[in-house]
């Protein structure tokens, strides 16, 4: 059906340039709101109505009598029909559909993916500063930017996963801090506890390894504790690797490796802070005012000019966060994408008005941002709030050890990211079609189960699918099944276009549905061999795309899970 539409979508293109020459109509097609209305559906006649001044519904009668010219449209195309003001409705011959069925099976984990292109996009996503553990949102934070980024390489696109950190600043004088008091013996309630300290068991963990002079390793650091309780720097060090290892130990539970890692030091010690000052200083952007180099940054829209140097010395946040930027697009990205907490959402307008007011040829809207709103854990019915070892709050790694590294992955990407979410625990372990990721896991192990049982009765020869008559595939489930099979490309496609990985869970829990329903309704065992072994073929298909969908949320596929030896339908 794939290479169908893109033969129909070029002959259409054809034949609106006959009818409508210089208009630059784009051809399209439109999925119909009802099933029974055909297959495509075609808005041209009404778009071009206007300009051309001519009736929609004549214009479409000419536009059809076009198509039906074009050889594309007489191999695939059942019926054309005019409906409402000038809509265009397209009933493909079963062939069309049908031949899903082949191009997946013969695409097989690249169906859906478009060819290489030579646009470079950063994600840069969990960037959380090195001061305890990683919390639930960083956890959605990592789901989302994970499924984002193999989402854009599904576009052919060259992706790039980084994590940014601040390794310097109060929060990390504070850790220091917070370590050195538990080694000098002192704990959370006693009398010297400083109240801004961090109060998590992880703090007498990094003590104790401290003590010990051990040597930590993480992804981009490495350090050797002294063990000198008065080696205050050396404290900050150890205690700043100790946790990027410790995330890094989160990050890989959760099946997730970075590609660059880049720290807010760099800017300062590059020299990149001070450059990216004296360009808008330059660039008549800055005014002083009471003491103070503020940014104009209302002449970009926002809402009122921000403080760039305080009066008292030292620069804002939102500096370093340009600098930053600035280097990016000198990395030469095409698209940077943040994902972040809606607490962010300030200092989008100041940042983009900083990479505008530099004149660096940055365009408008750089970087693109993804907002997540928080998350709430439910276990036993309760909120859950505290993690011992965090101290304050539920961690990513008490996420994947309640539930499971599939469970969390999925749950947390089954919502639009400015949706608030409730991650329910007790729903994340029931083995029924209530559970989400149980219902579309247990429909691809089901597939595989029925396609063992096909095998064994063909003697093990699996390839024999390969000869499947697929125009034997009439029933009206099939054609719903295969319908939902070919828009998965246009799916992937819209999905990395919108910044909306959610689509990608949705979708497979809509094509888990079209397989059920399927399988209520028709027999595949037990048949004649030719029509067993085209629904064989067809759901060879249905569990390729299954599986394909939940790599990229990274979510496994498997092929035997424990509700199937309870479930037995097709042991004709």
């Amino acid at each position: 059906m794939i290479q169908a539409k893109q033969a129909l979508l070029a002959a259409l293109a054809e034949a609106l340039h006959e009818i409508a020459p210089g208009s630059n109509a784009v051809a399209a097609f439109e999925s119909p709101k009802q099933a029974a209305h055909g297959d495509f559906a075609c808005t041209a006649a009404m778009q071009l109505a206007k300009p051309l001044k001519a009736n929609p519904r004549e214009l479409a009668t000419r536009l059809i009598a076009a198509l039906e010219a074009k050889p594309a449209f007489r191999t695939w195309v059942q019926a054309l029909e005019i409906a409402g003001p000038g809509f265009i409705n397209i009933r493909l011959k079963p062939a069309a559909r049908q031949a899903v069925v082949g191009e997946v099976l013969g695409a097989g984990a690249a169906f859906g993916h478009r060819a290489a292109t030579a646009k470079h996009v950063m994600v840069e996503f969990v960037s959380a500063n090195p001061t305890g553990p990683l919390h639930v949102g960083h956890a959605r934070q990592a789901a989302l930017g994970d499924a984002l980024c193999s989402l854009f390489k599904t576009q052919g696109h060259d992706v790039t996963r980084e994590f940014y950190y601040n390794d310097a600043g109060v929060q990390i004088a504070t850790l220091a801090n917070s370590t050195q008091m538990r080694l000098k013996g002192f704990k959370p309630g006693d009398a010297e506890w400083p109240e801004a300290a961090y109060n998590g068991d992880y703090i007498q963990d990094i003590a104790d390894a401290f003590c010990a002079k051990e040597s930590v390793k993480a992804d981009d650091r490495e350090f050797t504790a002294s063990g000198d309780v008065d080696d205050l720097d050396g404290i900050r060090q150890f205690a700043v690797a100790y946790l990027r290892h410790e995330q890094d130990l989160d990050l890989q539970a959760f099946g997730l490796k970075f590609d660059s890692y880049f720290l807010e030091t760099s800017v300062y010690k590059g020299g990149q802070l001070e450059k990216t000052v004296e360009r808008l200083v330059a660039s008549g952007k800055t005014y002083e005012e009471g003491g103070a180099l503020w940014l104009r940054t209302t002449d970009y829209g926002d809402d009122k000019d921000r403080v760039m140097r305080k009066k008292e010395g030292g620069y804002t946040y939102f500096v370093p966060d340009v600098a930053y930027h600035i280097n990016k697009f000198e990395r030469g990205y095409t698209q940077c994408i943040n994902i972040q907490g809606t607490d962010h959402h300030g200092t989008i307008a100041r940042v983009r008005a900083g990479l505008q007011a530099v004149n660096l040829g940055i365009p408008q809207g750089f970087p693109d941002y993804v907002l997540h709103k928080m998350v709430t854990v439910m276990k036993g019915g309760e909120e859950v709030k505290i993690s011992k070892r965090a101290g304050s709050y539920v961690t990513l790694r008490d996420l994947v050890d309640w539930t499971s590294r599939d469970a969390v992955r999925f749950f947390l990407i089954s919502r639009k990211a400015d949706t608030e979410f409730v991650f329910d625990v007790d729903l994340a372990l029931k083995q029924n079609d209530e559970n989400p990721v149980f219902y579309v896991q247990y429909a691809h192990a089901r597939i595989c189960s029925v396609i063992r049982k096909w095998a064994a009765d063909m003697g093990g020869d699996i390839a024999a699918i390969a000869a499947a008559d697929l125009g034997l595939l009439t029933a009206p489930t099939e054609e719903a099944l295969m319908l939902k099979l070919a828009a998965y490309p246009d799916m992937l496609s819209g999905a990395a276009a919108g910044l909306a990985p959610h689509d990608v869970a949705f979708y497979a829990r809509d094509l888990a549905g079209a397989y059920h329903s399927y399988y209520a309704a028709e027999r595949v065992l037990g048949q004649a061999p030719e029509l067993s072994r085209a629904r064989v073929a067809l759901l060879a298909a249905t569990r390729q795309v299954l599986a394909n969908a939940l790599a990229l949320l990274g979510v496994s596929a498997p092929e035997q899970m424990s509700r199937e030896a309870q479930d037995q339908p097709e042991t004709e």
